[in-house]
């Protein structure tokens, strides 16, 4: 077992459920389908990348399963969406994790890098959300996790578009929240920090030439504000997702915690 896995059978309700994950194929997406399959719960994995996600969904228990999806078109998400329901006869858990980033200074992002992250990082929560969202208020249960960032707490040099994007996440959560409370369905953001995936691989080059550092000096200034003192993995944020899929968290709704290591911490 890894060090940052995740347990079995530590929220033992979680099994038997019905979840769909976008952006699954890879890094945050793919450690929480992982770590969700080892909970007991059947697993869609959407992707803009289905072949890679049907690699991963091969990887785990419980006939988890890959669907197409482009997060930013309604009737791509709808489709996804309803291909989970159908195979799985329902979905109980929804966690809208696709996302992409690009780097910019704030003068110069183009309408072309604006939109993109807004479409993606924003619009494809909304869409993903209010989809499923439709399907668990009529059913009377269900539970959201969006992925949201340490962008969405503070804003980001360079980053200023996906900040107002991972800030619209939150607060949008926060609104979603309050409408579903009353039929009992919670709806939560996690907020991670610096994680190694390779959209972060991508961001460390980007901003290396855009201040003039070298990729190491980079990763040792994340590192160096990260109080726990390391660079975090996908799978320290899993577990939180997980934690809040479950009974443990049933009166949580409308947070964005932040999975941070200690970077922000309020």
């Amino acid at each position: 077992m890894s060090p940052h896995s995740l347990p079995a059978s530590i929220f033992p309700d979680l099994s038997g459920q019905r979840a769909l994950v976008t952006g699954a194929a890879s890094g945050i997406g793919r450690a929480i389908a992982t770590a969700l399959a080892a909970q007991g719960v059947r697993v869609a994995l959407a992707d803009l990348n289905p072949e890679a996600a049907q690699a991963v969904a091969d990887s785990l228990p419980g006939d988890a399963f890959a669907l197409p999806v482009d997060v930013r078109q309604r009737a791509s998400v709808e489709a996804a969406v309803k291909a989970a329901l159908d195979t799985m006869g329902g979905l109980d858990i929804l966690i809208a994790n696709a996302g992409v980033s690009s780097m910019a200074r704030a003068l110069e992002i183009t309408d072309a890098e604006w939109d993109f992250n807004m479409d993606v990082n924003t619009r494809g929560v909304f869409l993903a959300n209010q989809i499923a969202g439709q399907i668990f208020a009529a059913q009377g249960h269900g539970t959201i996790v969006n992925t949201a960032s340490l962008a969405a707490k503070v804003g980001a040099p360079l980053l200023a578009h996906y900040s107002a994007s991972k800030f619209a996440v939150v607060g949008w959560t926060q609104a979603l929240a309050r409408e579903m409370a009353p039929l009992s369905i919670r709806v939560n953001a996690v907020c991670p920090g610096f994680v190694r995936t390779s959209m972060q691989e991508r961001e460390i080059g980007w901003e290396a030439t855009l201040r003039g550092m070298t990729p190491e000096a980079v990763e040792a200034d994340y590192i160096a504000q990260t109080p726990l003192g390391r660079i975090e993995t996908p799978e320290d944020v899993a577990g939180v997702v997980v934690f809040l899929c479950s009974e443990s968290a049933r009166f949580m709704t409308g947070q964005a915690i932040n999975v941070t290591g200690g970077v922000y911490m309020t």
